[in-house]
C-alpha cells in the first residue's frame, strides 16, 4: 500500500495488481492525494495538473464504485481549486458526454454515475468561476433522470443539491427544473432516492423564494404524500424539509428585490399550523379533493403520515427556537391540543386511533417544551397549560351540570375535551417532573392553581382523563417531595368523602395508588400511619361494595388498587397489614370447587362482572406483594398465599364457558382476569402450584391458538424473544431512536393499539421501565398473549414428559389446521411460546426430554424459519441454536447444520436462504465454533457466496451478519480466515450501493467482529499483519464516508477497537474531527457511538483529544453543528452543553464519565478554564436577587481585592454559553467542583497556599493555583446552595463543605494571624441561613448542619461575635428537636426527622469535641511560645467557644445519651427483637426503625465522643441533689463506695446513673470496635477510640476498669484486634493511647490496694501482708485471664510489625542476629515509642513474682529496639526510638521490684543477662560489621550503672568491659562521640556510691588528661574541639571537687598547666580567632574559680613554675579592658556546654 502514496498514480504497481486490489489500491492512493494537494505548494501542482486530470479522468472509465467515485469527484475539484482551472470546460463536457452516452448496460452504469457525482463536486466547489455552463449541465443531468433506475436517481439529486449549493443564487434559471424533477423524486418508490430528494430541496429552499411563498401548499401536499409507506430515514429527512420550509416561511423577511418581481404573500402562523394540521389530520389527501370516502368519514390517515407530520411539527419549531415558542407558546399548545378535539373527529374516531393521536400530541409537546425551552420558560409553560386544562373543565363542568342524564352522559363535549385533557395533563405532569424542585414558585403561584385544577379534573366521566390527572400528581409528588403527603392526605380524604360517586371513586383512588408509586422516588418517604389509613379505607371499600350495586365495580376495583399500590412501599410498611391482606386475599376466592359450581348457575352477567373485576384485582395485589415484599415470603406466608390458587385455576377453565352464557360484557374482565392469573404465577416458584401444572398448560394452549385474534402483532412478542443483536438486521424501528414514543406505533401494525395507561390501570403504581414516561400498558388481549407466552416456558419445562410432547403435538396441529392470516397469527404465538420454553430450559440448565421431542418442536422451528416474518425467521433461528444447546449432543447440532447447509444449496428464494444463513450464525453463537473446523470451512464458504448476491441485498445482510456472529464466535480458530475475509469485506463495501444501507451496517458489523478477534495482534509489524491493519483502516474509511448515519456509528466503534488494540496506527485527529463532527447527529445511535468512543479515547489522552477538537473547530468553518460550540467553549463545554439537553440515559451516562475523565487529568492544567465552566453552568440560571445580596454583604465586608472578580460576572456584554442549564446539569457543575479541588489535593502545594501561588504567579503568569480562585469556589457554592432545586443545594452544600474543609488554615498574607476564609464568611453564613427554613426538606437541613459545625470547628472565625450568626442556627434547630420525634414535620416518613435530629446532635458534637480540644490546647503552657499571630486573639476564642455550647451543654448531654441509648438497642442482634421497646427509641419509631439505622451509623461516633468529654468534663463527681451545688463529694473511688449517699431516696443513686453511663459508652465502643464492620469509616473508629481516652482521662472511670479485670482484658483484645485489622499509624496511636490508661488505671488499682491493706494490717505485720498485682505468689500469668499478658501480645505486635527482626521465629535464629540498624519511619517511630512506654509500665502491675517472669521479655524487646534503631545520626543525636527505649529502660531498672525483697536476686540476676546483651551488641559478630551508634549504646551502659543497685554493675568482670567501651570510645576520631562520652562520664564519676563510680576514675582519668594535653599541643580549630575541651575540663573539674583531700593538689597541678597554655597575651589576643578568644575566656574563668577555691595549691604551682605565672599575668591584664563586655559571653558559652548534659539528664539519667 506504500506505494500508494504519491501525487501521480504509481500506474506500474497498479497494472500489477488483481481487480480486488486494484479497487483497494486506488481507493488508497485518492485518500492519499486528497490529503496531499492541500499539503502540496500551487506550483508543484500545476507542473503535474495535467497528467493528474488525465489519470483521474481515466479513472472514470473504470467503473469506480460508490465510495471511490465520490473521492475521485473530490478530488478533481480540489485539484481545480489550487491549480489552474482554464482545462475545467473539457472535464465538464467530457463527463457530460458520459451522461449523454446510449450505452445501458449494467458494467457501464458506475463510469456515468461517476461523471454525475463529478460534476456535483466541481460545482459545489468552483460554483461561480464555472460561469454559464450550469444550464447545458443542468439540463443534461435532468433528461438522463428521466431514463435513470434508483441508483442513478439518487446520485443524480445528490449532485444537484452540490451545484446548487455551490452557485447560489446564480442558478436562478434552473430552479423551477429542479424543482419539478426533486417533486417527482420525493415520492418515488426507492427510498433513498426520496431521502437524496429532500436534501437536494433543503438545499434549493436557501434561494428558491417560491417554495415558501407562492407553492407552499404544494410542498406541504407534497412532502405528506412523501410521507405514506416511507422509512424513517425519510420521515426524518422529509421532516427536516417541511419543518424548515414552514419555518422559513414565517420568518422570511423578504428582501426589496425579491418583491418588486413577484408579489410575495406573506404567511401567517395560523395558515402554517392550518397546514400542518391537515397533514395530521387528513394525510396527504389535500384540501380540496377530499374524496368521497373521506367525507364520509370512514378512511383513516395512514400512521407514518402522521408520524412524518409530527416530526416536521419538531422542527418547525425548533428550526424558530425557543425564544419564538416562548412568545407564541400560547397559540402553539391551542392548536397542538386541538388536533385531538371533537372539531376533528377524524383523529380519534376509535381508541387505537385516539391514542396513537394522543401519542403524537404528547411528543410533539414534550420535544419543544421540554427540550428548547429553560426553566423559567417551562414553567410559564406549565402555567399556560393549566389554564388551558381550566377552561376544558369549565365546558365539562357546564355539561355534567345539565340535569338530564341522558344528554349528559352520551353529550359528545365529554368524549371531545377527554383526549386535549389528556395530552395536557401528561405534558404538565412531564413538563414538573423534569423541573423537579424548581418546580416550587410554580406549585406556590396561588392564581396558576396547578393542584387545584388537576385534582378536580379527577373527577372527570372519561377514565383516561382520571388516570392522567393521577398520573399527572404522581410527577409532582416525584418532583415536589413535600408535596407527596399532603397530596396524598386530600385525595384520601376526597375519597372518604365522595365514597357514593362512582367517579370520584375511580378517580381519587388512581390518584393514591399513583402517588405510592411515586413514594419508591421520594428518599424521605410518607408517615408509616398513612399504609394503616390506605390499608382501613381499602378494606371499608371492598366491604362496602355490595351495598350499592351502582358502585360495586368501581368500589371493588378502587380497593385492590389501593392494596395493591400499598405494597410497592415495601416491607416495613407491609408487614403490619399483612394478615389482613391474606384474610381478604382469602375470602375473594370461594373455598372449594363446589361453591365455584353454585357460584356459576346463581349469578348474572352484572355480579359476574363485579366478581371477575374483585378477583383479577386480588391477583394483582398479590402479584405486587410478591414482586414489592420479597423479604416477607416466609414458608409460613406462602403457605398462606396458596390455598386460593386451586380456586383460581379452576375458575381459569370456567371462563369460557361463563363467556357462552352471558355474552360480550365479560369479554374484557375474563381476559383480564386470566392475564393476571397468568403475572401472578410467572412470579410464583412452579413447585408452588404443581398440583394443577397440566390443567395451567392446557389453558395456556387454549389461549395461545384461540380462534378470536385478528392481528398478528409479531412485534410486542417476538423481540424479547430474539437475540438483541439480531434485532439490528430487521427494521431500524426496533433500534432505540430520539423518536421512539412515536415510531412504536408504526412497529405495530395498522390495526393494534399502542399502550396507553387506560388499557391497565394497576401499572399507574408500577416503577415504568423507561425513565420518566407515562406508563404504557398494552391492550389485555395483546399482554395475556405475552405473559401466555413467558408462562408457557416455565409450566411447560415442569410437567411431565409425555403431558409435554402431547402438547407439543397439539401445538404443531393447531398450526397445520389454520389458513392464512389466522396461521400467521397461529403460527407466532406457538414459535414464540416454544422459543420461550427452550429459553427456559438453556437458562435453567435443564434437559428436553426423550429424543421423540425433538420432532414436534424441530418442525415447529423449521416451520417459522421459513416464514414470510422477518421478525418470526430470526426468533426461530434464535429457538433453533437454543434447541441444540438444550440438546447438547454432537451428533444432532451436525444433522441442525446439515439441514441449513441443503436449503441454502437448494433453495433459491430469499425467505428460505435468510432464515436458513441466521440458524448457522446462531448455532456457532450457542455452541462456540462447533467444535470441529470442517464445519466452519463449509459455513464461511457459503456464507461468502450469500454476501455476493447483489441481486437481494437482504439475502446479502442476513449472510453477513450471520458470518459476523460466527467471526464473534469462532476466536482464534478464525485467523486462517482472516484475510480472505477482510478482502470480501473491502470489495463490498466499495461496491454495495450506499442506496442498500442495510447491507452496510452488516459489513461494519463483520468488521467490528474481525478486529476483536485479531485483537492486541494488529500491533504487529510482519508484512501480512499490517496488511490487514491497512485494510481495517480503509474499511473504517469507506464507512466513515457512508451516508447513512448507523454505518458511520459502525465505522466509529471499530475504529475505537482498533484503537484500543493499536492505538499508534489510529490517526487521532481524524477521528477526533469526525466525533466532533456528529456530537449531535439527530441519530441516537450515532450519538451514543460517539461518546462511547469517546470515553475510552480521554482515558488515555485527554489533553489531546481536546486539543485537536479546538483546533478543527478554528479550522472548519461549516463542518461543525451549530449546537456544539466547541469553538468558544472547548470540547468539554460542548460536551456538558449536550448533557443538558440529552434525555437518553445511558448517553448521559457516557457523556459524565468522558467529561469524568477529562477532569481527572486535566483540571489541573487548565483550571481556569474548567472553574469558568461550571461557574458559567451554574450562574447561568443563578437568580439575580440571590446574587445581588450577596455581593452588598461583599462590600459592607470592605472592598478587599478578591471581591471585584467576583462582581464581574454580569458585566460582560457577550451572550453566555450555557443558556439556562438544567438543574440536573448544574448538580453536575457543582459535582466537578469537588472533583477539581481533590484533583489539586494530589497536585503542587502551592494550590492550598497563597503566598506560594502568589509568587509562583508573578515568576510565570501561565501558573495558575485553585488558591487564587477562591472567591469562585465559594461563589458557585453559594449560588447551589442557594437555588430552588434541592439536589443542587445539597450539592452546593457538599461544595461549600469541601471548601471549608481544605482551605480553612490557609493564612493571610497580608493580615497576620487571619486566615483567607475569613473574609467569606458573610458568604457562608448567607448560603446556610436558606437551609434552616421551616420548609426546608431534612436531608438539606442535614448536610447544613455538617457544614455549620464544619465551618465553627475550622477556626476560621475567630471573634464569636462573627460566629454567633452561624452559631443561632444551630441553636434554632437544637430547640425545634428538642420536641422529640413526634412534633417534627409530619411530611416525611418518621426516618427523616430522625436523621435531622441526629445530623443537629452530631453537628453539636463535632463542635463541643473541638471546643474542648483547642481549651485543652490553651490550657497547657505553651512549651514552645508558638509564632505570636497564633496566640493573638486564639486565647479569646479558646474558651469562647467552649462558653457558646456551655449555655446549652444541660439539653445536649440529655439528647445525646437518649441517641446512643437508641443506638445501642438498634444495633442489638436479631435475636433480642422481642426486648425493645415497643414504641421505639427516643427519636425513632419501632415501625421505621430499619430505615433509621443507616442514619445512626452516620453520626453515632462523634455523639460518643463528645457524651465521654462532657462525662469526663464533669469528672464523674457526683453532685448531691438537695445540697445546692458548692456542696460537692469527693470523686468516688472504690473505698469510699460502701458508705452510701446521704439521701436515701430509692431514686437511682448517682453511682448507679453513672455506672449505666460508663457502660453504655463503653459497651457501645466495644460492640463496634470488636467486629469492624468493611464499611465503618476511619472517622468512626478515631472518634470511638478518642471517646475511650477521654473516659480514662479521670479517676472514676479507671478505678472501675482498675477493678474489673475482666473489662480491661477484653478492652485490650479488642484493640489488639483493632490493630491488626487497621494499617492507619493514626488509629493504632490512638489504641495505644487507650492501652496506656488501662495499664495506668491496674497500677492506680494495684496502689490502692497495697495502701488500704498497709493501713488495715498497721505495719507490724509487714511480712504476712498478702501479694496484690497479677502473678500473686506464683508468678504465673494465665493468657486470657492477665492483663499483662494480653498488654504485652499487643505490644509484641506492634513492635514486630515495624522490626520483624524482633521474632527470633522470623530470623531464624534465637541470638542477636546482626543486621544493620534501620531508622523507622516518623510514624512508625511514634507507634514503637508508645509500646515502649507500655512495657516499662508494666512491672508496676505485677506482683514481685509476676514481675520476674514478664522481666526478660520487656527487657528482650527494649533492647532489642535500641539494638535494631542504633542508628548514627548528624550530630551526635540519638533516634527517637533509641531515646524512648532509653527512657524505657530507666523506667525499668528504677522500679521498685528491684529493690523488693521477693524479686531482688531474680532481677539483679536479669538486669546483669541485660546488660551483658547491650554489651555484645558492640562486639562484632561472626566478623559482621556493624554501624551502631556507639553514643546509644554508652547511654545505654549509663543507664545501667547509674539506674540499678550497685551490685548489678560492679560485678568485676561486667564491669571491666564497660570500662573498656569508654576507653575505646573516647579513641574514636568524631568529636561529636568524644563530647558525649566526656557528658556521660561526668555522669558516673559524679554517682555517689564508690563502689562503682571509681573504677571509672581510676581507668579513665589518665587518658583523658593526656588527650587534653594534645589538644595544647594541637591548636582547637573549630567549635566542636572547643567543646571537647570544655567537657574535659568539666570532667576534671567534677574529679577536683569528688577527690579527697589528699589526692586534690595532684589532681589541680595536672589542671592549671592546660588552662593556663590557652591564655593568650594582649598582642596575640588581638590577632586571635574567634575559637582561640573563646578558649582563652572560658580557660581564663575557670582559672578566676579555682584560684581562690584552692588557693594554697594555686600558689604553690604558680611559685614552681614562672613561666605560667607570667603567662597568667599577662592574660589578666589583656582582659581587663575588655572584661565588661566579655564576661556575658563567656557566661553564655559556659551555659550552652552545661545545658546539653542538663537535658540528658532530663531525658533519661
Amino acid at each position: 500500500m506504500e506505494l500508494a502514496h504519491s501525487l501521480l498514480l504509481n500506474e506500474e504497481a497498479y497494472n500489477q495488481l488483481g481487480d480486488v486490489q486494484k479497487a483497494e489500491f486506488i481507493f488508497d492512493w485518492l485518500r492519499y492525494l486528497e490529503k496531499l494537494l492541500l499539503a502540496t505548494s500551487r506550483s508543484d501542482v500545476r507542473e503535474k495538473q495535467k497528467t493528474l486530470v488525465e489519470q483521474l479522468l481515466s479513472l472514470l472509465n473504470s467503473s469506480p464504485g460508490p465510495p471511490t467515485r465520490k473521492l475521485l469527484a473530490k478530488n478533481l475539484a480540489i485539484l481545480y481549486s489550487i491549480g489552474d482551472t482554464f482545462s475545467v470546460y473539457e472535464t465538464i463536457d467530457k463527463c457530460n458526454d458520459l451522461i449523454r452516452s446510449k450505452d445501458d448496460s449494467p458494467s457501464y452504469l458506475p463510469t456515468k454515475l461517476a461523471a454525475v457525482v463529478c460534476l456535483g463536486s466541481l460545482y459545489k466547489k468552483l460554483g461561480r468561476i464555472l460561469g454559464n455552463t450550469f444550464t447545458d449541465t443542468v439540463g443534461n443531468i435532468l433528461k438522463a433522470m428521466k431514463s435513470a433506475e434508483s441508483q442513478g436517481r439518487y446520485e443524480i439529486m445528490l449532485s444537484l443539491q452540490n451545484i446548487l449549493s455551490g452557485l447560489g443564487a446564480a442558478a436562478t434559471p434552473c430552479y423551477r427544473d429542479v424543482y419539478k424533477a426533486a417533486r417527482s423524486c420525493l415520492t418515488d418508490r426507492s427510498m433513498a432516492v426520496r431521502c437524496a430528494a429532500a436534501k437536494c430541496l433543503l438545499e434549493l429552499q436557501n434561494e428558491a423564494v417560491f417554495m415558501w411563498s407562492t407553492d407552499l401548499d404544494s410542498v406541504a401536499t407534497l412532502c405528506f404524500k412523501s410521507f405514506e409507506g416511507s422509512n424513517y430515514d425519510v420521515r426524518i429527512s422529509v421532516s427536516k424539509l417541511l419543518g424548515t420550509v414552514l419555518a422559513k416561511a414565517i420568518i422570511s423577511k423578504h428582501p426589496g428585490a425579491a418583491a418588486s418581481r413577484q408579489s410575495v404573500r406573506r404567511v401567517s402562523l395560523e395558515e402554517v399550523l392550518e397546514l400542518l394540521g391537515t397533514g395530521f389530520l387528513r394525510g396527504s389527501s389535500g384540501f380540496l379533493r377530499a374524496s368521497g370516502d373521506m367525507l364520509k368519514g370512514t378512511s383513516s390517515v395512514s400512521r407514518d403520515v402522521r408520524v412524518g407530520v409530527t416530526q416536521a411539527y419538531v422542527v418547525f419549531v425548533s428550526t424558530l427556537g425557543g425564544a419564538w415558542l416562548e412568545k407564541n407558546f400560547a397559540a402553539f399548545l391551542s392548536h397542538t391540543l386541538s388536533l385531538v378535539s371533537q372539531s376533528h373527529p377524524k383523529a380519534t374516531q376509535t381508541q387505537i386511533d385516539a391514542v396513537c393521536s394522543r401519542r403524537c400530541v404528547s411528543f410533539i409537546l414534550r420535544a419543544t417544551v421540554g427540550g428548547l425551552l429553560g426553566e423559567k420558560a417551562q414553567i410559564a409553560a406549565a402555567k399556560d397549560i393549566c389554564q388551558a386544562i381550566w377552561k376544558l373543565k369549565k365546558v365539562m363542568d357546564a355539561v355534567m351540570s345539565d340535569g338530564n342524564l341522558e344528554t349528559r352522559l352520551g353529550s359528545a363535549d365529554v368524549a371531545a375535551s377527554q383526549h386535549m385533557l389528556v395530552c395536557a395533563l401528561q405534558e404538565l405532569g412531564n413538563l414538573v417532573h423534569s423541573l423537579g424542585t424548581t418546580a416550587a414558585p410554580l406549585l406556590q403561584d396561588s392564581s396558576a392553581g396547578v393542584l387545584d385544577n388537576v385534582i378536580s379534573v379527577t373527577l372527570h366521566p372519561s377514565i383516561s382523563v382520571r388516570l392522567a390527572a393521577a398520573w399527572c400528581l404522581h410527577c409532582i409528588a416525584v418532583a415536589l417531595p413535600s408535596y407527596l403527603t399532603p397530596l396524598l392526605d386530600r385525595c384520601l380524604e376526597r375519597l372518604t368523602v365522595l365514597k357514593s360517586s362512582p367517579e370520584a371513586v375511580t378517580g381519587f383512588s388512581f390518584a393514591v395508588a399513583a402517588l405510592l408509586g411515586a413514594v419508591k422516588h421520594c428518599p424521605l418517604g410518607i408517615p408509616h400511619g398513612k399504609g394503616k389509613i390506605i390499608m382501613t379505607l381499602a378494606e371499608d371499600l371492598l366491604c362496602s361494595a355490595a351495598q350499592n350495586s351502582r358502585l360495586s365495580a368501581q368500589r371493588t376495583q378502587a380497593g385492590w388498587l389501593l392494596i395493591a399500590a400499598l405494597m410497592t412501599l415495601g416491607p416495613a410498611f407491609v408487614n403490619h397489614h399483612l394478615a389482613r391482606v391474606l384474610l381478604l386475599w382469602k375470602c375473594v376466592f370461594p373455598v372449594s370447587p363446589k361453591d365455584l359450581g353454585t357460584e356459576k348457575s346463581r349469578g348474572d352477567s352484572f355480579t359476574w362482572q363485579v366478581t371477575l373485576e374483585g378477583r383479577a384485582g386480588a391477583l394483582c395485589a398479590i402479584k405486587s406483594f410478591v414482586s414489592h415484599c420479597g423479604d416477607l415470603l416466609t414458608e409460613e406466608v406462602i403457605q398462606h398465599l396458596l390455598p386460593p390458587l386451586p380456586c383460581a385455576v379452576d375458575l381459569l377453565t370456567l371462563l369460557s364457558s361463563i363467556l357462552k352464557t352471558y355474552g360480550s360484557p365479560l369479554k374484557t374482565p375474563s381476559v383480564v382476569y386470566r392475564q393476571r392469573l397468568y403475572e401472578l404465577l410467572i412470579l410464583l416458584p412452579p413447585e408452588t402450584y404443581e398440583g394443577y401444572l397440566c390443567a395451567v398448560l392446557r389453558e395456556l394452549a387454549a389461549d395461545l391458538t384461540a380462534p378470536d385474534i385478528q392481528v398478528a402483532a409479531s412485534t410486542f412478542l417476538l423481540p424479547r424473544l430474539c437475540h438483541q443483536d439480531d434485532l439490528l438486521i430487521l427494521s431500524p424501528l426496533l433500534q432505540d431512536t430520539d423518536h421512539r414514543f412515536i415510531e412504536e406505533q408504526l412497529l405495530l401494525g395498522n390495526g393494534i393499539a399502542c399502550g396507553s395507561l387506560e388499557y391497565d390501570p394497576y401499572s399507574i403504581y408500577e416503577k415504568d421501565v423507561e425513565g420518566d414516561s407515562v406508563p404504557k400498558p398494552l391492550p389485555p388481549t395483546l399482554s395475556v398473549i405475552s405473559s401466555a407466552v413467558k408462562l408457557f416456558g416455565v409450566v411447560c419445562a415442569h410437567v411431565g414428559e409425555a403431558q409435554r410432547l402431547l402438547i407439543l403435538e397439539q401445538l404443531l396441529d393447531s398450526i397445520k389446521h389454520t389458513k392464512g392470516a389466522r396461521q400467521q397469527v397461529v403460527q407466532l404465538h406457538v414459535v414464540s411460546s416454544v422459543s420461550s420454553f427452550l429459553k427456559y430450559v438453556a437458562g435453567s440448565k435443564g434437559h428436553l426430554g426423550p429424543e421423540e421431542m425433538r420432532r414436534p418442536v424441530l418442525a415447529l422451528v423449521m416451520g417459522a424459519l421459513e416464514s414470510p416474518s422477518p421478525l418470526l425467521r430470526c426468533a426461530a433461528a434464535e429457538a433453533w441454536a437454543r434447541l441444540a444447546q438444550v440438546v447438547d449432543d454432537g451428533a444432532f447440532t451436525a444433522v441442525l447444520a446439515q439441514v441449513s447447509f441443503d436449503k441454502l444449496k437448494s433453495a433459491r428464494d430469499a425467505v428460505t436462504r435468510t432464515g436458513h444463513s441466521l440458524a448457522l450464525g446462531s448455532l456457532h453463537r450457542y455452541l462456540g465454533g462447533i467444535s470441529s473446523s470442517q464445519h466452519l470451512n463449509s459455513c464461511v464458504g457459503i456464507l461468502y457466496t450469500l454476501s455476493q448476491d447483489s441481486t437481494s441485498p437482504d439475502v446479502q445482510t442476513w449472510a453477513l451478519h450471520s458470518l459476523s456472529l460466527i467471526i464473534d464466535s469462532a476466536g482464534p480458530l478464525y485467523y486462517t480466515h482472516a484475510e480472505p475475509t477482510l478482502s470480501l469485506i473491502i470489495m463490498l463495501l466499495l461496491n454495495v450501493p450506499p442506496t442498500h444501507a442495510e447491507v452496510h451496517q452488516s459489513l461494519g458489523r463483520c468488521l467490528n467482529a474481525l478486529i476483536t478477534t485479531l485483537g492486541p495482534e494488529l500491533q504487529g509489524n510482519s508484512t501480512s499483519v499490517s496488511t490487514l491493519r491497512t485494510s481495517c483502516l480503509l474499511g473504517c474509511a469507506v464507512m466513515q464516508d457512508n451516508p447513512d448515519c448507523l454505518v458511520q456509528a459502525q465505522a466509529i466503534s471499530c475504529l475505537q477497537q482498533l484503537h484500543m488494540f493499536a492505538p499508534r496506527h489510529v490517526n487521532l485527529s481524524s477521528l477526533v474531527s469526525c466525533l466532533c463532527v456528529n456530537l449531535c447527529s439527530p441519530y441516537l445511535l450515532l450519538r451514543r457511538a460517539v461518546l462511547a468512543c469517546l470515553r475510552q479515547l480521554v482515558q488515555r489522552e485527554a489533553a489531546e483529544v481536546s486539543e485537536h477538537a479546538v483546533m478543527l473547530a478554528k479550522d472548519s468553518r461549516e463542518e461543525l453543528t451549530p449546537d456544539a460550540n466547541i469553538r468558544e467553549v472547548g470540547l468539554e463545554g460542548a460536551l456538558l452543553t449536550l448533557l443538558d439537553k440529552e434525555t437518553d440515559g445511558r448517553l448521559c451516562h457516557d457523556i459524565k464519565e468522558t467529561l469524568n475523565h477529562m477532569l481527572t487529568s486535566m483540571a489541573v492544567d487548565k483550571l481556569s478554564f474548567w472553574l469558568k465552566l461550571c461557574k458559567d453552568v451554574l450562574a447561568a440560571s443563578a437568580d439575580f436577587t440571590t446574587v445581588t445580596c450577596v455581593d452588598t454583604m461583599q462590600e459592607e465586608e470592605g472592598d478587599k481585592g478578591d471581591d471585584a472578580s467576583v462582581l464581574t460576572i454580569r458585566n460582560d456584554g457577550r451572550p453566555h454559553p450555557f443558556t439556562n442549564p438544567r438543574w440536573a446539569t448544574r448538580v453536575f457543575a457543582a459535582e466537578c467542583v469537588c472533583r477539581i479541588i481533590n484533583q489539586c489535593e494530589n497536585a503542587h502545594s502551592a494550590h492550598f497556599d497563597i503566598a506560594l501561588a502568589q509568587e509562583m504567579k508573578k515568576r510565570d503568569s501561565r501558573n495558575d493555583f485553585l488558591v487564587l480562585h477562591l472567591a469562585d469556589l465559594i461563589r458557585m457554592a453559594f449560588m447551589a446552595a442557594t437555588d430552588h432545586s434541592d439536589q443542587l443545594r445539597l450539592s452546593g452544600l457538599e461544595t461549600l463543605l469541601v471548601v471549608i474543609r481544605r482551605f480553612a488554615t490557609i493564612p493571610e498574607p497580608e493580615f497576620p494571624g487571619h486566615v483567607i476564609l475569613e473574609q467569606y464568611q458573610a458568604n457562608v453564613g448567607a448560603a446556610l441561613r436558606p437551609a434552616f427554613t421551616s420548609e426546608t426538606p431534612p436531608d438539606v437541613t442535614a448536610k447544613a448542619c455538617q457544614v455549620c459545625s464544619a465551618w465553627i470547628a475550622s477556626g476560621v472565625v475567630s471573634d464569636l461575635n462573627d460566629l454567633r450568626r452561624v452559631h443561632q442556627l444551630l441553636v434554632a434547630s437544637l430547640t425545634k428537636i428538642q420536641v422529640g420525634k413526634e412534633a417534627l414535620s409530619h411530611l416525611y416518613n418518621e426516618s427523616a426527622s430522625t436523621m435531622e435530629i441526629l445530623a443537629v446532635l452530631k453537628a453539636w458534637a463535632e463542635v463541643y469535641i473541638i471546643a474542648v480540644e483547642r481549651h485543652k490546647n490553651h490550657k497547657q503552657p505553651l512549651k514552645t511560645t508558638c509564632s505570636e499571630e497564633c496566640v493573638g486573639n486564639g486565647s479569646i476564642s479558646s474558651d469562647g467557644l467552649l462558653d457558646l455550647v456551655h449555655a446549652d451543654l444541660g439539653t445536649l448531654s440529655r439528647l445525646w445519651l437518649a441517641a446512643l441509648q437508641d443506638f445501642a438497642l438498634l444495633t442489638l442482634p436479631s435475636e433480642f427483637a422481642s426486648q425493645l421497646p415497643v414504641e421505639g427509641g427516643a427519636f425513632y419509631t419501632a415501625e421505621t426503625s430499619e430505615n433509621a439505622k443507616s442514619h445512626y451509623y452516620n453520626s453515632w461516633a462523634f455523639i460518643l465522643h463528645a457524651t465521654a468529654l462532657w462525662l469526663t468534663s464533669t469528672g464523674f463527681v457526683v453532685a448531691d441533689p438537695d445540697e445546692g451545688a458548692p456542696n460537692l463529694s469527693r470523686p468516688v473511688t472504690p473505698t469510699s463506695m460502701c458508705q452510701g449517699s446521704s439521701s436515701g431516696a430509692p431514686v437511682k443513686s448517682p453511682e448507679d446513673v453513672y455506672t449505666e453511663r460508663f457502660h453504655l459508652i463503653l459497651g457501645i465502643s466495644v460492640e463496634f470496635l470488636c467486629s469492624l464492620r468493611s464499611d465503618a469509616t476511619m472517622e468512626s473508629i478515631t472518634a470511638c477510640l478518642h471517646a475511650l481516652q477521654a473516659l480514662l482521662d479521670v479517676p472514676w472511670p479507671r478505678s472501675k476498669i482498675g477493678s474489673d479485670q475482666d473489662l480491661g482484658i477484653e478492652l485490650l483484645n479488642v484493640l489488639h484486634r483493632v490493630i491488626l485489622t487497621r494499617e492507619s499509624p493514626s488509629i493504632q496511636l490512638a489504641s495505644l493511647e487507650v492501652v496506656r490508661q488501662i495499664i495506668c488505671a491496674a497500677q492506680e488499682h494495684v496502689k490502692e490496694k497495697r495502701r488500704s491493706a498497709e493501713v488495715d494490717d498497721g505495719a507490724a505485720e509487714k511480712e504476712t501482708l498478702p501479694e496484690f498485682g497479677e502473678g500473686k505468689d506464683t508468678g504465673g500469668l494465665v493468657p486470657g485471664k492477665s492483663l499483662v499478658f494480653a498488654t504485652l501480645e499487643l505490644c509484641v505486635c506492634i513492635l514486630v510489625r515495624q522490626l520483624p527482626e524482633l521474632n527470633p521465629k522470623l530470623t531464624g535464629s534465637p541470638g542477636v542476629k546482626a543486621t544493620k540498624p534501620q531508622m523507622l519511619s516518623e510514624d512508625g517511630s511514634r507507634l514503637v515509642s508508645a509500646a515502649l512506654v507500655i512495657l516499662s509500665e508494666l512491672p508496676a502491675v505485677c506482683s514481685p513474682e509476676g514481675s520476674i517472669s514478664i522481666l526478660p521479655t520487656i527487657l528482650y524487646l527494649t533492647i532489642g529496639v535500641l539494638r535494631e534503631t542504633a542508628v548514627k545520626l548528624p550530630g551526635g543525636q540519638l533516634s527517637s526510638t533509641v531515646a524512648a527505649s532509653l527512657q524505657a529502660l530507666k523506667g525499668i531498672l528504677s522500679s521498685p521490684m528491684a529493690r523488693a525483697e521477693k524479686s531482688h536476686t531474680a532481677w539483679t540476676d536479669l538486669l546483669r543477662s541485660a546488660l551483658t546483651t547491650v554489651l555484645d551488641c558492640w562486639d562484632p559478630v561472626a566478623g559482621t560489621h556493624q554501624e551502631l551508634d556507639e553514643v546509644s549504646l554508652l547511654t545505654a551502659i549509663t543507664v545501667f550503672t547509674l539506674s540499678t543497685s550497685p551490685e548489678v554493675t560492679t560485678i568485676p568482670c561486667l564491669q571491666k568491659r564497660c570500662i573498656e567501651k569508654f576507653k575505646a570510645t573516647l579513641e574514636i576520631k568524631d568529636p561529636m562521640v568524644q563530647i558525649k562520652t566526656y557528658q556521660l562520664l561526668l555522669s558516673i564519676f559524679q554517682y555517689p556510691d564508690p563502689a562503682v563510680s571509681y573504677p571509672y576514675i581510676y581507668s579513665l582519668v589518665s587518658s583523658i588528661v593526656e588527650k587534653l594535653q594534645e589538644i595544647d599541643k594541637r591548636k582547637p580549630e573549630d567549635t566542636t574541639e572547643l567543646q571537647i575541651f570544655q567537657e574535659g575540663i568539666k570532667v576534671l573539674e567534677a574529679l577536683v571537687a569528688i577527690a579527697e583531700e589528699q589526692h586534690r593538689s595532684q589532681l589541680v597541678a595536672c589542671l592549671l598547666p592546660i588552662l593556663i597554655s590557652f591564655l593568650l597575651d594582649e598582642n596575640a589576643l588581638g590577632s586571635a580567632t574567634s575559637i582561640m578568644r573563646n578558649l582563652h575566656d572560658f580557660a581564663l574563668q575557670n582559672l578566676m574559680q579555682i584560684g581562690p577555691q584552692y588557693s594554697s595549691v594555686f600558689k604553690s604551682v604558680m611559685a614552681s613554675s614562672p613561666a605560667l605565672k607570667a603567662r597568667l599575668e599577662a592574660a589578666i591584664k589583656g582582659n581587663q579592658e575588655s572584661v565588661k563586655l566579655k564576661i556575658p559571653s563567656s557566661k553564655h558559652t559556659k551555659n550552652s556546654g552545661k545545658n546539653s548534659s542538663i537535658q540528658l539528664k532530663t531525658n533519661f539519667l
